[in-house]
């Protein structure tokens, strides 16, 4: 069920949790949490498909998977693409359950010595990576985080309570979601392109053959799987982090550190395989602060904590004591679940690559239907339709001006949160500032934060004065 949810554009993990919750009820608790979480992880391996297929992510944690998957699809390695996307997902999936068995503990006591200021110094983190995600012009990139900036400052100001930014339209006072924007920017605005190219179908053929990747494949990705499973993992424990920034910023770390990075979002292997290990890893790790703490780090994890109450039971420390058939029994799954998903998905790869062959006069009908019926099935509202549709249209005009659009949804995530840990840090030091500085968590990530800032101006003025000496020579 998660791989299909995952599969259909528009239709994500909390649509589907949302409305297979209730036949939860008849269920044992260890039975219902299994199935939920099963749909949960299930979705991040079957999200990638559409993302590489027809550029469209359908789950929110494969939006960077976009990038480089669709074009490695135009140039007609689609198979292996979704080969590396199996496999990644599997290791990735693997070694976030071991983390999730043995290292629970540690792991829970260094998420707790997170606040309000250490999460607004990741925040700011997250937007300084946003500078390495534009493949073109750095300052439009910044525009358009800005622009997401603003787009996630809409709906009720959460000290005061007042609307902002609302136009008197009641239902932008709880802001503008993640999945109408994600679905606008990607799926919308991909379909209004390839109608005005008048895509021919020969463009979408892909060999149904050698999905698996080859010796030079496993030796790009290698590295990439295994530093985006530690990224993602890591990024999943903390509340607020979760498979969408891990897959951004491992993204952004890969970018980085190759040798080649102008050639990101051309079609490399790279830009697959680490997002994708890290969106699979951080939904583990997004397991720890519910099952051990009682809190949920996303949506998801929420859903997963409502179904435990429905069921009478109360997650924190005391569930693996009380009831450890429940916890044990949901890690259990996850090690049979990995292993199940890598045995579907891969005989199942040349089915999702044969959709290429479906001529996009069939095909985009049809997305669009996924699109809409996603979007509304969420919260049941037309306005998130017309939400789609408008930021289709304006990832229309910014493709044509050469704006990239995954700096704007990452932006829209990190905003909310941004100002609402910049505000209890505040509140917490009565408005004092230097606690940004003097805490020594935040002060380090802002010192890693400057430097990602202020080395490539440095590197930049150092090229221009080695320059200037060789002419003098």
């Amino acid at each position: 069920m998660g791989t299909l949810v995952g599969v259909l554009p528009g239709l994500g993990p909390v649509a589907a949790m949302s409305m297979l919750l209730p036949v939860t009820y008849g269920m044992s608790p260890t039975g219902a949490i299994i199935m939920l979480a099963g749909i949960y992880y299930g979705a991040q391996y079957g999200g990638s498909t559409t993302s590489i297929l027809v550029n469209i992510p359908g789950e929110a944690a494969s939006v960077v998977t976009c990038l480089d998957g669709y074009q490695m699809a135009r140039q007609g390695r689609a198979g292996v693409a979704l080969g590396i996307s199996a496999f990644g997902s599997f290791i990735a999936g693997t070694l976030g359950v071991v983390g999730l068995s043995f290292l629970a503990p540690p792991l829970v006591e260094a998420a707790l010595s997170f606040g309000p200021p250490e999460y607004f110094a990741l925040m700011c983190l997250g937007l300084t990576v946003l500078t390495f995600l534009a493949h073109g012009s750095m300052l439009k990139a910044l525009i358009m985080a800005i622009l997401g900036l603003f787009v996630g400052t809409i709906g009720l100001d959460i000290t005061t309570g007042r609307q902002r930014f609302t136009f008197g339209i009641p239902d932008l006072m709880d802001g503008v979601g993640l999945v109408p924007v994600a679905m606008g920017l990607f799926g919308i605005s991909e379909i209004l392109l390839n109608i005005e190219k008048k895509i021919k179908v020969s463009v979408f053929k892909a060999k149904l053959k050698g999905f698996l990747p080859n010796r030079e494949d496993w030796k790009k990705s290698t590295g990439p799987i295994f530093r985006g499973t530690l990224i993602g993992f890591f990024l999943g424990i903390l509340p607020g982090g979760g498979a969408v920034i891990a897959s951004f910023t491992s993204y952004a770390i890969e970018k980085r550190l190759s040798k080649y990075p102008e050639k990101f979002g051309t079609g490399v292997i790279e830009g697959v395989a680490a997002p994708e290990s890290a969106n699979n890893a951080a939904s583990t790790g997004c397991f720890i602060p519910l099952l051990t703490l009682g809190i949920p780090s996303n949506v998801v994890m929420a859903l997963l904590l409502g179904a435990l109450m429905i069921h009478g039971l109360t997650p924190g420390p005391l569930l693996m004591i009380k009831h450890p058939d429940i916890f044990w029994g949901v890690i259990c799954s996850m090690y049979i679940g990995n292993i199940m998903l890598l045995v579907l998905n891969l005989p199942l790869i040349p089915i999702w690559v044969k959709v290429l062959t479906i001529p996009y006069r069939i095909l985009f009908p049809f997305i669009l239907l996924f699109c809409l019926i996603g979007v509304y099935t969420i919260n049941n509202n037309v306005i998130d339709i017309f939400l789609m549709i408008f930021f289709g249209v304006v990832g229309y005009v910014a493709t044509k001006f050469e704006f990239e659009a995954a700096p704007f949804v990452l932006a829209v995530v990190l905003g909310p949160m941004m100002e609402k840990a910049c505000r209890q840090s505040l509140i917490m030091s009565q408005g004092d500032f230097t606690i940004f500085v003097t805490r020594p968590i935040t002060a380090v990530i802002f010192g890693i934060t400057a430097f990602l800032l202020f080395f490539p101006l440095f590197a930049k003025a150092m090229r221009r004065k080695i320059a200037r000496l060789e002419e003098g020579v």
